[in-house]
C-alpha cells in the first residue's frame, strides 16, 4: 500500500526540493502551505505552481496570522529585510515559532489523513541560522508527536519527521533537485520581493544565487531591476 505523507511546501527552492524527493521515494505526497502574514505572499502562487509542475495535489492552504505575534522582519512591516550581508547569529527574518506551528499543523492533517510521515525542508548548512531548522528541532518534534497524537498513543502507527536536505550545501540540494526533474524557474526564495521579481539582495536570495553558481547550473530565478 502506498504510504501517505504531508509535505510542507511554501514555493521555494527546499521545499520543491522535498516533495519531489518525497514523491520520488513513492510517498502519496499531500502538499500543505502556509498564508501567515508574510510580506513574500508570492510563495503560495509558487507552491500551486511546483505542485502542478510536479503532478501532485493542489496544495491544501492554511491561514494564520502569525504578523498577530510580530517579531520577525517576515511579517512586520516596520522591520526591514536585511540586505547584502550573510551575518552569525539569528537574524529578524526567523520567524518566532513557525516551523513548530506548521508542523503541528501538519501534524494534525497527518493523524486525519493516516499518514505517519512528515517532510520540511529544515537545511542546516547553507541557511540562515534559524534554530528550528537543526536536526535537535526535528528530533524533539519527532518524539513529541508520537506523544501527543491519539494515532501514536493508541498504536496505529509511529510519526517520522523527514528533513533530507539537512546535511546538504545548496548547490547539492539543485543538483538533486534538477535529477528530480524541479523546474527551479516556478520556485521563489525571496525576502522582499518587488513587482518585477526577487530582490537579490536579502539572505535567502544571496544563498540561492550561490548555490545556483557552485552547482554549476543556470540561475532561472528573475530578479528585479
Amino acid at each position: 500500500m502506498t504510504r501517505r505523507a504531508v509535505v510542507l511546501l511554501s514555493g521555494g527552492l527546499d521545499s520543491a526540493t522535498v516533495a519531489a524527493w518525497a514523491r520520488s521515494d513513492g510517498f502519496e505526497v499531500h502538499p500543505l502551505t502556509f498564508e501567515y502574514g508574510q510580506r513574500h505572499r508570492v510563495e503560495i502562487d509558487a507552491a500551486r505552481a511546483v505542485a502542478r509542475q510536479l503532478g501532485l495535489p493542489e496544495p491544501r492552504v492554511v491561514r494564520l496570522d502569525l504578523g498577530a505575534v510580530g517579531g520577525s522582519a517576515l511579517t512586520d512591516p516596520g522591520l526591514d529585510v536585511p540586505k547584502d550581508a550573510l551575518g552569525d547569529g539569528i537574524p529578524v527574518t526567523y520567524v518566532p515559532a513557525r516551523n513548530t506551528v506548521f508542523l503541528a499543523v501538519a501534524l494534525g492533517l497527518a493523524e486525519v489523513l493516516g499518514a505517519f510521515d512528515l517532510f520540511f525542508g529544515a537545511n542546516a548548512v547553507d541557511y540562515s541560522g534559524y534554530p528550528d531548522c537543526r536536526p535537535a528541532f526535528v528530533d524533539a518534534f519527532q518524539a513529541l508527536a508520537n506523544v501527543a497524537t491519539k494515532a501514536a498513543v493508541e498504536g496505529a502507527g509511529r510519526f517520522t519527521v523527514h528533513a533530507p536536505l539537512m546535511t546538504l550545501t545548496k548547490a547539492q540540494i539543485i543538483q538533486r533537485g534538477v535529477a528530480l526533474g524541479v523546474d527551479y524557474a516556478l520556485t521563489t526564495s525571496c525576502y522582499d520581493p518587488a513587482p518585477g521579481g526577487a530582490c537579490g539582495h536579502c539572505d535567502s536570495c544571496l544563498l540561492r544565487r550561490r548555490g545556483f553558481e557552485d552547482a554549476g547550473v543556470p540561475d532561472p530565478t528573475r530578479y528585479a531591476r
